[in-house]
């Protein structure tokens, strides 16, 4: 096994609250074990284009409450190409960096694996998004700061929707996951949930008005996963169809969007990024490679990055019952 002295440090995809937290604790324990850290700016992009910086104790000071991430990030069409990756790795080896750190989503690690698959580098993913969907994970970094907002943000709408007598559809991030949308939607009190796990031959719309929409209730607030197609799905589909199918009701759409990406992540994203940040350097001092840091029952663990981004993680269903019961 190689001797590890230099390392690699990038984030990818959208950012996440907490990223800031994980690049701070990633360097600092690399450094307290007297390696050398490169930060690489604008993902798998500054990869390519050699966009190096060296990250020391004091430069990742006072980011720990920061939202964002200081690497900044971006989508890399070229690190899908087969040139792109050697281009990388090109600049990997000039820099004499040992193991690559890849902080991200799916998108993310995906690409780490294709890079892994082709050059002998020992990689270790860290969940950050705040979609919370990586397999093998409980907790990805910045899940729980994009829910709170979003409870915060549903909170507001709560106030004009019962002052007019509205139903609000709401749309959050995670079009490929509902755990934004049925999480948010328990925490704020929300009449239901649209999300992709529940998209079964029944019609959530029509169940909802159903059972939903009740002389009791002068307004309601429905939580919608963004949509994958065009037309098809999201808050602005559903209201549409409520204008069209049940005219009697007064409907506003919210579409928070960027909104709950931003903002100075919790304590327990702070923790956690910390705690995957620390374990990532335990990992490759272990021999670990191809492996992403995930959390479950609150014990760090190990999982190939294969399964983690192969693998649907599977939404708790008895949520759904617990949301459909207390919104009566």
């Amino acid at each position: 096994m190689k001797t590890i002295r230099t390392i690699g440090v990038l984030t990818s995809g959208g950012d996440a609250p907490g990223m800031n937290a994980c690049i701070r604790a990633i360097t600092r324990s690399a450094v307290y074990n007297g390696w050398k850290v490169y930060g690489i700016l604008r993902g798998y992009e500054g990869l390519i284009n050699d966009e190096f910086v060296e990250l020391t104790t004091e430069k990742v000071s006072g980011t720990i409450q920061k939202g964002g991430t200081i690497l900044k990030t971006a989508r890399s069409k070229a690190f899908m190409t087969e040139e792109g990756r050697a281009k990388a790795y090109e600049n990997i080896v000039s820099h004499g960096i040992d193991a690559l750190l890849v902080i991200g989503g799916n998108g993310s690690l995906s690409g780490a694996q294709a890079f892994a698959r082709e050059y002998d580098i020992p990689i270790v993913g860290l969940p950050g998004t705040i979609d919370n969907d990586l397999y093998g994970t409980d907790l990805t970094i910045g899940y729980d700061t994009a829910l709170n907002t979003i409870v915060e943000c549903v909170d507001k709408i709560r106030d004009t929707a019962s002052s007019h007598d509205r139903i609000f559809f709401v749309e959050v991030m995670g079009r490929d996951a509902g755990f934004l949308a049925q999480n948010s939607a328990i925490a704020a009190g929300a009449e239901a949930a649209i999300i992709p796990e529940d998209q079964t031959d029944v019609d959530q719309l029509a169940q909802f008005i159903s059972r939903g929409v009740r002389k009791s209730k002068n307004s309601s607030i429905v939580i919608v996963s963004e949509s994958k197609s065009e037309g098809h799905g999201g808050a602005m589909y559903y209201a549409e169809r409520v204008r069209n199918e049940y005219p009697e009701y007064d409907v506003r759409v919210t579409i928070l969007g960027h909104l709950q990406r931003g903002g100075t992540p919790t304590a327990s994203d702070r923790i956690l990024a910390s705690r995957m940040g620390y374990a990532s350097i335990e990992a490759l001092q272990e021999g670990q490679r191809n492996i992403m840091i995930g959390i479950q029952n609150d014990e760090i663990v190990y999982v190939p990055i294969s399964k983690a981004i192969k693998k649907d993680k599977p939404i708790d269903k008895e949520l759904i019952n617990v949301l459909s019961v207390l919104s009566i």
